[in-house]
C-alpha cells in the first residue's frame, strides 16, 4: 500500500558563525536545540551539514528540511509558517544576522 500528498518542502540555511564574530556553534548544538523543538510540538526535520562558500570566505553551516509527510500530511502554509518559526528561533539562538528559507517557488531571507 502507498499513500500520496501534494509536494511541499522548505530547507533552511543556517550559517554556524555567530555574526561576524569568531564564536562557532557545532552540528550538534543544532541537533540538541530542533530535538528539543521537534519533541515539543511532535515534528520531524532534517538537518544536513552543508559548508557555504562566499567572497573572501565560508563556513559551515546546516540545511534544515521539512516535507509534507504522507503520514501526517499538512497544508502548504501551515509548512511555511513551521519553517518561518524554526528559522526565526534558529536566527535568534545562534545569532544570524541572516538566515535563508527555501521553498519550491521562492526563497525569503530573514534579517
Amino acid at each position: 500500500m502507498s499513500k500520496s500528498v501534494k509536494t511541499i518542502t522548505a530547507r533552511i540555511y543556517l550559517g554556524l558563525r555567530e555574526g561576524y564574530t569568531d564564536t562557532v556553534h557545532s552540528l550538534d548544538d543544532v541537533k540538541s536545540f530542533l530535538q528539543d523543538y521537534v519533541n515539543r510540538i511532535g515534528l520531524c526535520v532534517t538537518i544536513t551539514p552543508t559548508t557555504f562558500i562566499y567572497k573572501d570566505g565560508g563556513e559551515d553551516g546546516a540545511v534544515i528540511g521539512l516535507i509534507n509527510y504522507p503520514r501526517f500530511p499538512t497544508i502548504k502554509r501551515k509548512l511555511e509558517k513551521t519553517a518561518e518559526e524554526i528559522a526565526q528561533l534558529c536566527k535568534d539562538k545562534f545569532r544570524q544576522n541572516r538566515i535563508s528559507i527555501e521553498y519550491q517557488n521562492q526563497t525569503i531571507m530573514l534579517e
